[in-house]
């Protein structure tokens, strides 16, 4: 099971970005799907996850109205478009799955549990 994310640039402040993260070799299925970040010195955090198969999101207040998670119909990638970046945005990005909605804080697989995380990709938002 692999993930493979891409997108990730260098942008201005109020630039967009889309993210994408391509499943190789399965399909995500019934799987919920997150994006997460970790910024230079922070530790990672959730962004987003979106559900399978009723494709409800959930996004953490710093990018609601401003990123927007989605899948494509063949469930084999999942996409985050980011619009009206912020420096504060700049992180690397994950994806990973399954991705559990916690307290209004997305997990994604810890250790050994069922799932996996794909390589960041670094988005970098200048001022």
């Amino acid at each position: 099971v692999q993930l493979q994310a891409s997108g990730g640039g260098l942008v201005q402040t109020g630039g967009s970005l889309r993210l994408s993260c391509a499943a190789s070799g399965f399909t995500f299925g019934d799987y919920a799907i997150g994006w997460f970040r970790q910024a230079p010195g922070k530790e990672r955090e959730g962004v987003s996850c979106i559900s399978n198969p009723d494709g409800t999101t959930f996004y953490i207040d710093s990018v609601k109205d401003r990123f927007t998670i989605s899948i494509d119909s063949a469930k084999t990638t999942v996409y985050l478009q980011m619009n009206n970046l912020k420096p504060e945005d700049t992180a690397a990005y994950y994806c990973a799955f399954p991705c559990t909605v916690v307290g209004n804080t997305p997990y994604g697989p810890v250790g050994t549990d069922f799932g996996s995380w794909g390589q960041g990709t670094l988005v970098t938002v200048s001022s």
